[in-house]
């Protein structure tokens, strides 16, 4: 059996502090918010009890899909990849970007610049690119994107796309287990219209026609599952809450999944633990539960 954990939407906290200087872009709208709201909800206590907990759990990966950062501010980038390192190795933890991220342009290069690492193929790709681990393929995907005030849309682009599409075709062929990582859901569900995937029309053209055997979110900050159109059988996509949200402060506390995958091609199985943080601090997992794969043999490879 492997087991992947499944993390999300960090927002490493606190803020950092900031000069007005800092504050000329996007990042002042960020600043604002989390002044006002976002302040109450990410807490670096509960992140920190909710990577104790992970780390006292048996896993063979971590998958981190995205928003490391909160406003993309200079500083907190390295601060970011120190938490990652705290977290695993470049080889045991798998990263894709979120919308946050990329807040502004330069962020993209900080990103770059401080988590390449965690952002590779086992060839040293970037996006899309391919982790093999163990029975299963890691396909992560880049959904970032600097993008307006007011607005956290994603995008992946044509070239990644097509490129996408090639790799999910032969990894299926190999009949490898494989599990997409991407930031932004694939249907516009909790989201809304400002906050969608803007091509996410073509993303699931490509899984219909693919398929996969798991899709992991983040963005929503929220324990979701969703059943996508697939090739036969439909896809599992789920995601998970902010891994900082403190109990009370949202709708949904922090939380993460354990993905428990065992099988061969034609014969898949794969359960879900979710670990939540309850109102006393102390993390407890919710029954676990059957992710429907019912392939058969004809399905497998394809």
């Amino acid at each position: 059996m492997f087991t992947l954990a499944h993390i999300s939407d960090p927002h490493i906290p606190p803020m950092p502090i900031v000069n007005r200087g800092d504050l000329m872009n996007k990042r002042a709208l960020g600043y604002f918010n989390w002044q006002r709201r976002r302040s109450a909800i990410h807490h670096a206590d509960t992140l920190e009890t909710l990577v104790s907990d992970l780390k006292a759990c048996p896993h063979d990966h971590i998958a981190i899909t995205g928003d490391l950062v909160n406003i993309a501010h200079p500083v907190e980038y390295p601060r970011a990849r120190a938490w990652l390192e705290n977290l695993g190795s470049p080889a045991d933890v798998t990263l894709v970007p979120g919308n946050h991220d990329a807040y502004v342009r330069e962020g993209v290069v900080a990103m770059e610049r401080n988590w390449a690492p965690y952002m590779r193929g086992d060839d040293g790709e970037s996006f899309p690119f391919v982790r093999r681990r163990g029975p299963i393929a890691i396909i992560g995907l880049s959904s970032a994107v600097p993008t307006l005030p007011f607005m956290g849309t994603g995008r992946l682009g044509g070239d990644q796309l097509a490129k996408f599409e090639t790799l999910l075709a032969k990894l299926g062929e190999e009949g490898l287990f494989r599990v997409v990582m991407i930031h932004h859901p694939p249907v516009m569900k909790l989201s809304g219209f400002f906050k969608r995937l803007t091509d996410s029309a073509q993303f699931r053209a490509i899984l219909e026609r693919h398929g996969t055997e798991l899709l992991l979110h983040g963005h929503d900050h929220a324990r979701t599952l969703m059943l996508l159109n697939g090739r036969n059988p439909p896809i599992p996509s789920l995601s998970a809450p902010s891994a900082s949200a403190a109990p009370g402060a949202t709708a949904q506390a922090a939380g993460y999944n354990l993905f428990e995958i065992a099988g061969k091609p034609g014969a898949w199985r794969c359960t879900v633990v979710a670990r939540i943080l309850s109102g006393n601090g102390t993390i407890t997992s919710l029954p676990r539960y059957a992710v429907v794969l019912p392939q058969t043999a004809g399905d497998a490879g394809r």
